[in-house]
């Protein structure tokens, strides 16, 4: 059987780094032998659920009522329209320190422009909004470690 030079131990490594670290892609190169392990990102279908409400010892009264509704009229559903973490590491919301944001709150923007930045493993991963539409929530603070499918910007 003739060796194709590729160390095959090697790639399962990889993958198993990509399995551990929840990455989609990994690359190394050593000299003239490059080799690049990929995996599709299984689609983020994250339900966010509000906390349960305390439980009432007696009846509000009906301006409170109606202020509540009034509030959860206005609240947006982060379920349906946040963008959620791909990936784990540290998000930024401007390109370097000093820097404007990508985004405020009230902008509108376009499918595929950067919404922010995640560091993961010293790379700088720039965001992109998966649609069109108006940012109405900034769901994390500048610098800030985020988990994987956890809701970072709404934009409706």
């Amino acid at each position: 059987m003739k060796k194709t030079g590729i160390d095959q131990q090697l790639i399962r490594d990889l993958a198993g780094i990509l399995d551990e670290t929840r990455l989609t892609e990994i690359e190394v190169e050593e000299g003239d032998l490059r080799i690049r392990v990929a995996r599709q990102a299984p689609a983020v279908n994250a339900a966010f659920q509000a906390p349960p409400a305390p439980p009432a010892a007696a009846a509000p009264e009906p301006a409170a009522a109606e202020s509540a509704k009034t509030a959860a009229a206005s609240t947006p559903d982060v379920s349906k329209s946040a963008v959620p973490s791909p990936m784990v590491g540290t998000a930024y919301r401007a390109s370097a320190p000093g820097s404007a944001p990508f985004i405020e709150v009230g902008q509108t923007v376009e499918k595929g422009q950067t919404l922010l930045i995640i560091e993961a493993m010293k790379t700088m991963n720039q965001i992109p909004s998966p649609r069109a539409g108006t940012v109405t929530a900034i769901l994390f603070e500048d610098a800030q470690p985020v988990e994987f499918g956890e809701p970072l910007v709404v934009v409706e």
